[in-house]
């Protein structure tokens, strides 16, 4: 299951990714860890460092992707986030937190979130 899990994160990044670099966002890193947690997506443009979340998922019975992005969830990125934040030298930037959601059903569906939370 851990494997499969894996398989559908690294699939639901890719289009991810793909989807911001359509946009105009150049990637630069993916699934960068911490203690505190880990971050699927370091993006940026027009000057904005972008921490993304990505959230797939083949149904809704336990609702939408992006409603897994709870507060705790939150906390852990904006911790992670902010460890990269002073590790890069980096605060000095403007930064946003996104998700983007994947429901994969019979097509598949992509929703960028900006500024999908804060502190």
């Amino acid at each position: 299951m851990k494997e499969l899990n894996k398989l559908k994160g690294n699939y639901g990044e890719g289009l991810a990714c793909r989807e911001l670099e359509k946009d105009g966002y150049v990637i630069i890193g993916r699934n960068y860890r911490y203690r505190s947690g880990e971050i699927d997506i370091i993006a940026e443009k027009d000057g904005i460092i972008v921490f993304v979340e990505v959230k797939l998922r083949t149904n809704t019975a336990n609702g939408m992707p992006c409603e897994a992005v709870d507060l705790k969830k939150q906390k852990k990125i904006i911790n992670t986030a902010l460890m990269y934040i002073q590790q890069n030298n980096l605060s000095d930037n403007s930064f946003r937190f996104d998700v983007i959601e994947i429901l994969a059903l019979d097509n598949v569906m992509i929703r960028h979130i900006k500024n999908a939370f804060w502190e």
